[in-house]
């Protein structure tokens, strides 16, 4: 078996463990103050403790609202829409409840771009304010030229390329989620090398990259494998790949025996039709369930647990609209 391979395996059930305990045993309650807030930069990467030697679990990007829980010197404990929680160094303007209800009411664009930058002046060849990745929210001041001017959270001012954004609001009403675009979008992310904790198109980890699929498609997954396999509808469980459909989320790990009492799930991917799915490992890549097959993927076919629908299962359990979700919503 390849010792790549086995060692990414080991790393996802670390994870996985340290992760569930993590979560499962948060309690905090909002402090008082400003206890919102929202990123500012393309990407703020969360530490399971406050400091930077601590596990990078999870990112967030740029425009997100978090919920401040706690504060411990530069660093702040928040969570996330979908409710996760850990502590961030930096990258977050904090608001009060109001002044996000104010934020949330502004006109913003959204980056599709998988990467781009924003610029000082309304041309490519001035200086460059920040890099950009898809799913970043700016607000929208208005357009000049082939560029929209837009504001950061922290007041930066800058200009990025129309074709590279679109209005927010515009965007969340004419989302198409249906099964090929999630096929196509992530078939656009193949060759992205796998992060740990990765949740943008820099770098992405298995579950990071099934939840930033869905939400560039205006869904809000949960942010583990061990946590999604949790929500949608059950399609299949015993290996009957005819039974599944473009688009559903495919779920491996360890199956529960004598010998490890409870099933452990450690990977997920995007079912892509004919036996053939994509997910992270190494990088972003398409792979098959079936030997004849120049793609097919022994090791996790042999790990293969099940099978989850979020189409047709949006405002279940831990999946949302992002214009429904509390963190989003204007009023």
């Amino acid at each position: 078996m390849n010792k790549q391979i086995i060692l990414f395996c080991m790393i996802c059930a670390i994870k996985f463990s340290f992760l569930t305990a993590q979560n499962s045993s948060e309690n905090c309650e909002p402090i008082e103050g400003k206890t919102w807030g929202v990123v500012y930069n393309s990407v703020g990467k969360i530490h399971a403790e406050s400091n930077h030697r601590s596990e990078i679990v999870t990112e967030v990007l740029l425009g997100m609202p978090v919920m401040v829980l706690n504060r411990d010197k530069g660093w702040r404990k928040i969570k996330t829409s979908e409710g996760y929680v850990g502590w961030i160094s930096e990258s977050i303007v904090e608001m009060t409840h109001s002044e996000l209800k104010e934020y949330n009411q502004k006109r913003k664009v959204i980056v599709t771009s998988l990467y781009t930058h924003s610029y000082k002046e309304n041309s490519l060849k001035s200086a460059i304010i920040s890099d950009l990745v898809m799913g970043n929210i700016l607000e929208v001041k208005g357009r000049k030229g082939n560029f929209f001017k837009v504001i950061y959270p922290d007041g930066r001012e800058a200009y990025i390329k129309k074709n590279d954004a679109v209005h927010f609001d515009k965007w969340l009403n004419d989302i198409k989620l249906t099964e090929q675009s999630i096929a196509s979008l992530a078939q656009q992310m193949a060759g992205i090398p796998y992060v740990w904790g990765g949740t943008s198109s820099k770098g992405l980890d298995c579950s990071g990259f099934t939840k930033l699929i869905y939400f560039m498609h205006g869904v809000i997954l949960l942010r583990d494998s061990s946590q999604q396999v949790k929500t949608g509808k059950l399609v299949d469980e015993k290996g009957d790949f005819s039974k599944l459909q473009v688009g559903d989320l495919v779920f491996f790990g360890t199956k529960a025996d004598e010998s490890q009492p409870q099933e452990r799930v450690t990977h997920v991917g995007i079912y892509l039709g004919n036996g053939r799915f994509i997910h992270t490992s190494d990088y972003v890549k398409i792979a098959s369930f079936y030997p004849h097959d120049p793609l097919y993927d022994a090791f996790n076919t042999n790990r293969y647990l099940r099978t989850k629908r979020i189409l047709g299962s949006i405002n279940s359990f831990g999946i949302e609209y992002v214009r429904e979700n509390e963190f989003y919503t204007k009023n």
